[in-house]
């Protein structure tokens, strides 16, 4: 028998072994590089949109909180001012401090009657 019949397994040349599979060093003269990547345009106009975005989300959020806040010293008061204190800290991150100062605050004083003060009436 030839010596080709009694090769290893890891010594076979996937490529070389067989015929039918495309050699792509052959029909391509490419070179390509994965750490290259496109370049960015980083614009004055598009920080400012993202800025004016954020403002805008984060007043939408504090409003939100604001009115879960007040809402929770009437009903539920420890779920609703929770959710309002969770929403007055993300409120603030985006960009509406008072409103979000104010729903936490609110929040925490609802909570704080809803433990302590309302169990005895």
């Amino acid at each position: 028998m030839a010596d080709d019949q009694y090769r290893n397994l890891e010594d076979i040349d996937v490529y070389y072994d067989n015929p039918e599979i495309v050699d792509r060093d052959h029909d391509f003269k490419e070179e390509t590089a994965a750490e290259i990547a496109a370049p960015v345009n980083v614009s004055h106009d598009f920080e400012e949109d993202t800025e004016e975005e954020t403002t805008t989300s984060g007043r939408v959020l504090g409003y939100s909180a604001l009115a879960l806040s007040i809402l929770s010293l009437f009903i539920l008061p420890v779920i609703m001012g929770a959710a309002g204190i969770v929403l007055g800290f993300v409120a603030r991150r985006r960009g509406a401090e008072t409103l979000g100062s104010w729903a936490i605050g609110v929040g925490a004083v609802s909570i704080i009657i809803g433990l302590f003060v309302l169990p005895f009436f």
